[in-house]
């Protein structure tokens, strides 16, 4: 990996530019996201949930709220498709319900690219090559996001992120940058929900109700499913179907 000093600190420069400018310029949708999402499925507007971040340091993580919560009777897992309302499912066909996460970038928990921050469940089923993507700081976009997206199963998006990490560069990272912008103006390789059986990752079974036993990594998928944390913003065991 080229991490030279001077590049990260350049990078590192990027990322501020980069997410204060957007947090500036798209104000006015982030508003009327947040306006629309209250008058729709009400509070909390943002869903907000703890992943791990580089070397594995855990970090608040903030998205627009996409999901409702689960009716009585209904599972935290396999009933993504009903619980993704209208507008959420707009938000992640465009993902717009990212845009939070500029926030994160900011207070240098993310950057515009890396890998994406998955569930701290997974951190102790990765193995000693797949855990090597937490040598950076996770992304809001990255290398397995802009070859795939929400097709590729999870070991693959593993094995591309650390492709990253081993060839990261400024010159690579403009690359995502653009093939990311591409791919969001055409929606390509874009899924609203995945299943269990699409992310490919096995998965422990539930106890009755739902929630995950102790010690063992929750459903992906089950945004929503619990109380709405300090601050207004949903604190779930899991955030999406992607599991970022």
């Amino acid at each position: 990996m080229t991490q030279g000093k001077s590049a990260l600190a350049l990078k590192r420069c990027i990322d501020l530019a980069g997410a204060g400018t957007g947090l500036l310029l798209l104000a006015p949708l982030l508003l009327a996201i947040s306006t629309a999402l209250l008058a729709t499925q009400g509070s909390p507007v943002f869903f907000r949930h703890v992943r791990p971040g580089r070397h594995g340091k855990p970090f608040q993580m903030f998205k627009f709220r996409t999901m409702r919560t689960p009716r009585a009777g209904e599972a935290m897992y396999g009933t993504d498709e009903d619980r993704l309302t209208r507008l959420g499912r707009f938000l992640r066909s465009t993902s717009l319900d990212e845009l939070p996460e500029l926030w994160n970038v900011l207070r240098g928990e993310m950057s515009l690219v890396g890998p994406r921050p998955l569930l701290e469940e997974y951190l102790d089923t990765y193995t000693p090559v797949a855990r090597r993507r937490h040598d950076v700081v996770p992304g809001v976009t990255g290398w397995a996001a802009v070859n795939g997206r929400h097709v590729l199963k999870f070991k693959e998006r593993l094995a591309l992120d650390v492709w990253y990490v081993d060839h990261w560069s400024l010159w690579l990272d403009l690359r995502i940058l653009a093939m990311t912008l591409y791919q969001v103006l055409v929606r390509k390789d874009v899924a609203a929900v995945q299943s269990i059986e699409e992310i490919g990752f096995p998965l422990p079974a539930l106890r009755p109700g739902g929630t995950a036993r102790q010690g063992e990594p929750p459903r992906p998928g089950d945004e929503g499913a619990g109380a709405p944390g300090p601050g207004g913003a949903a604190k779930d065991p899991a955030g999406s179907a992607e599991a970022t």
